[in-house]
């Protein structure tokens, strides 16, 4: 960059003493040194910025949902009424249901009717409220006056419930009720009663693993030797 600035000078100075008068050439002069001087912070465009070295995975972003993925209407006008109530009360509780609205099917597991009976002992005057389904459990013979608040109640759940006196509300009921939560009582089910954790964890066959395998078939002649028996190298 220098030595173009200098060939530019003495070219320059050349053809001024021939046609140029020299008031002229004093302010072309300064213009040239103004240029030198800048032309150190010069940087030329073809150079390439150093990149950032990231971790392996890349930047971390935000990965928690901001909206439901379904197209359920219903589901849409409910997220709807809880983002309004988060934003007027300021409610806990309104902000925890808001963020359950959004999860996925895998995040809002069933609950059962014996579960919500044994959670619900001693809490008569309270409201349950899962965001997710109620479903019904043939083993419980009797069951007292719940309130219930849920995404969805199978057939025989509401109607074991409304028989036993007690009430199958919607959130927006439930908004009503107690729009501030006072009174409720917040369940979930169980996230990990799904038959495929079960195969989740240490390796099937290795020594102290539960893992449930990826049977072919459960013969007599499958998956049965070799760290199932001590008569065959190990029993797991």
């Amino acid at each position: 960059m220098l030595e173009y600035v200098l060939r530019y000078c003495s070219t320059f100075l050349y053809l001024s003493l021939q046609f140029v008068p020299i008031e002229h050439i004093n302010l072309s002069l300064l213009h040239i040194h103004n240029l030198s001087s800048s032309s150190r912070n010069l940087t030329p465009s073809f150079i390439v910025q150093p990149g950032i070295d990231l971790v392996a995975g890349g930047k971390s972003k935000r990965t928690k949902r901001t909206a439901p993925r379904s197209d359920d209407i219903y589901l849409k006008l409910l997220v709807k009424l809880y983002r309004f109530l988060v934003r007027r009360t300021g409610s806990s509780f309104n902000s925890v249901i808001l963020k359950r609205l959004f999860m996925s099917k895998i995040n809002k597991p069933p609950i059962s009717l014996s579960r919500l009976i044994r959670y619900m002992s001693g809490k008569d005057d309270k409201i349950a409220v899962i965001v997710g389904t109620v479903t019904d459990d043939v083993r419980v013979h009797e069951i007292p006056c719940l309130k219930v608040t849920a995404l969805r109640f199978t057939k025989t759940a509401r109607a074991r419930i409304e028989k036993a006196g007690g009430e199958c509300l919607t959130f927006d009921q439930l908004a009503l009720r107690a729009p501030l939560g006072q009174n409720t009582v917040l369940l979930r089910g169980p996230k990990n009663s799904r038959e495929a954790v079960r195969h989740f964890g240490k390796a099937p066959g290795v020594p102290q693993s539960h893992t449930k395998p990826y049977v072919r078939s459960t013969g007599r002649k499958f998956e049965k030797a070799r760290g199932r028996r001590n008569s065959r190298g190990f029993r797991n």
